[in-house]
């Protein structure tokens, strides 16, 4: 079959690898028909996230129809559509009981596209497939739940959920992209007072408008901190959200965060940042960081089923298996190419 495959930093090649195969009784097979690229899958190709050995088929993100299934696979069968969550849950053992499948003791958590091969490609393996797939209910748009994989269960779960978010609170997201653009469409169940997004790039700030920001700040001036503080009478805002992955978004966090606020830390850092506690002591301030467990995914199918959540609006390109090359190209060159998710479909 045909993969997206990883072979070190810098170096990734579209090329033919082994069809996957049934290898334990909780295993399914499912031939991938939509798939994406993550921010995640940039920070491996740069070399931040060193488990992921040369020869990895990347992606964590996808819907499809199920082809086999393990003996032991008792809420899926073969013809199902269905949805991939990026992290994979034994449901057994205690992390997975409280809540925490990212940190799965029985081999699972995020491994697709990490330590095992992953969802860009014709077909995937995906482990402990009961509590890693989801049914695609009747009549949902498919291409638009690949969102569900991934950014919008982590832009909840990282973002608006660790930042204990609620009725009337000020809130600022650094990082207008995919991550950012899933917190502030997340964030709006919660009715927050403002909504500020951070960013460089005046199209996504332009995005983020559309998606219901209610004021927008381009940082290419470096001055982010000092308007969000204008704007807020020197007080700061209740939620800081670092969506990018560098420091100096987390500095923006931490210098704008109000007594008594939360920090919550998405992005993937791939360097150490510089901690500020010596001004933030005594500040009664909550710092989160987290891995995204999809705990939320069924809810979220729920909230687009309903249509009180669209995640189309975050698709700006659409590519086939065989672009996959271009569509990297694209993704890792966004702001050029006015670009946000991409889709990559696998045939009809």
């Amino acid at each position: 079959m045909r993969a997206l495959v990883y072979h070190g930093p810098g170096q990734r090649a579209f090329e033919e690898r082994p069809e996957p195969r049934l290898s334990a009784p909780t295993d399914a097979v499912v031939r991938i028909t939509h798939t994406t690229i993550c921010g995640t899958d940039l920070h491996i190709l740069h070399g931040d996230v060193p488990s992921v050995d040369a020869g990895r088929i990347l992606g964590h993100e996808g819907v499809g129809i199920i082809e086999q299934v393990g003996t032991s696979v008792l809420d899926f069968k073969v013809g199902d559509q269905v949805l991939i969550s990026c992290i994979s849950s034994c449901g057994r053992c205690v992390n997975c009981r409280k809540g925490m499948p990212s940190h799965c003791m029985n081999g699972g958590g995020w491994i697709l596209g990490n330590l095992i091969d992953g969802t860009q490609a014709e077909r995937v393996l995906i482990p402990f497939a009961d509590h890693s797939l989801y049914t695609i209910p009747n009549g949902t748009d498919e291409i638009g739940l690949v969102m569900l994989s991934d950014i919008l269960p982590t832009g909840f779960e990282c973002g608006v959920l660790s930042g204990c978010m609620k009725p009337g609170d000020s809130v600022a997201i650094i990082g207008a992209g995919p991550i950012g653009l899933a917190t502030l469409l997340t964030a709006q169940f919660y009715t927050p007072a403002e909504i500020f997004l951070v960013d460089v790039d005046d199209h996504r700030l332009e995005w983020a408008k559309k998606f219901g920001a209610t004021r927008v700040i381009n940082n290419s001036d470096g001055l982010a901190v000092e308007k969000i503080l204008a704007m807020t009478g020197g007080r700061g805002v209740d939620v800081a959200i670092e969506a990018i992955g560098h420091a100096a978004s987390f500095d923006i966090c931490q210098a704008i965060v109000a007594a008594g606020g939360h920090i919550a830390n998405i992005g993937v850092h791939g360097k150490p940042v510089q901690l500020d506690l010596q001004r933030l002591w005594s500040h009664n301030i909550t710092l989160t960081t987290r891995l995204v467990d999809a705990v939320s995914t069924q809810m979220l199918i729920k909230e687009v089923g309903s249509g009180r959540l669209d995640p189309r609006d975050l698709i700006t390109h659409h590519f086939t298996l065989d672009q996959i090359m271009e569509a990297y190209d694209t993704f890792g060159q966004a702001m050029d190419q006015r670009a946000l998710k991409v889709i990559i479909s696998n045939g009809p």
